[in-house]
């Protein structure tokens, strides 16, 4: 399994960490259905290499994606309009598949947000699990503006990250959101001069951590509001319980009684 020459997505690996490039440039990495195929098979083949234990995902030239490539809809005259230009069967076969493959990643995976995440695109970045900003990055809700609501996630992601009002007028109103005030109200992690480099970096620590652990912690926050606190004290009682069994686990205890560095395997 590997990328095609002309592949739509690069893929490197960079030490433990994997650095995916979403690279329709001229078309701001907007999505068709080819690039949508890409990535997945990047994401394969950073999860079958043992050695990879986290990835960043960014965005070539000025943008880091402005979601579905509507030139993939035919809305050419004729019959079967409404049948052919229906946004349903991309979102099913397309959209809501890679943001599953995202956050079922066996390793934390970082968003480099190095332009504007219109879109599905910021819907993207949200289903990562942590994202910095270049400063001149933006997040646009452009769904209202053709008619539609957001997708890939974006009605999850918005309302658990900023509360219902802020998604509410998001959502509804499509206005652009800045990096900074993204940072200010819990969108995203930070905002950095060098965005991919300050995603490599902290891909590059988080790579060194008990990987198992990390998957566990996000499973666990991910799912926590659709529990109760007698649930989720349960489910966290099962996961310590499964994690017990690990060698990071063991390493970690035995490195902090000798008072030394742990050595994490990601096992």
């Amino acid at each position: 399994m590997t990328l095609s020459a002309n592949s739509t997505v690069t893929y490197e690996e960079r030490g433990a960490v994997a650095l995916v490039t979403l690279n329709r440039p001229q078309n701001l990495n907007s999505f068709n259905l080819q690039m949508h195929q890409d990535l997945w098979v990047a994401l394969d083949l950073a999860t079958q290499n043992s050695n990879i234990r986290a990835m960043v995902l960014t965005g070539a030239g000025r943008g880091f994606c402005a979601g579905a490539d509507l030139a993939d809809f035919d809305f050419s005259e004729g019959p079967n309009l409404i049948e052919r230009a229906n946004p349903g069967p991309i979102i099913e076969k397309a959209f809501n598949p890679t943001t599953r493959k995202i956050q079922s990643l066996r390793m934390p995976i970082v968003a480099a947000i190095n332009g504007v995440a219109a879109g599905a695109g910021a819907s993207i970045a949200m289903a990562c699990d942590i994202a910095i900003a270049s400063p001149n990055a933006s997040f646009i809700q452009a769904f209202s503006k053709i008619g539609l609501i957001p997708d890939a996630g974006g009605t999850w992601f918005l309302a658990e990250r900023l509360g219902l009002p802020r998604a509410m007028a998001l959502a509804m109103l499509g206005d652009k959101l800045s990096a900074e005030k993204a940072k200010e109200w819990g969108m995203i992690w930070d905002v950095a001069d060098d965005c991919v480099a300050a995603a490599l970096e902290m891909a590059q620590r988080l790579s060194t951590m008990p990987t198992k652990a990390l998957i566990s912690t996000r499973a666990l926050l991910r799912d926590s509001g659709q529990r109760t606190l007698d649930q989720q004290l349960d489910a966290e009682r099962d996961a310590q319980a499964a994690l017990g069994q690990t060698h990071d686990y063991i390493e970690g205890v035995k490195a902090f009684l000798e008072k030394r560095p742990a050595q994490f395997k990601g096992e």
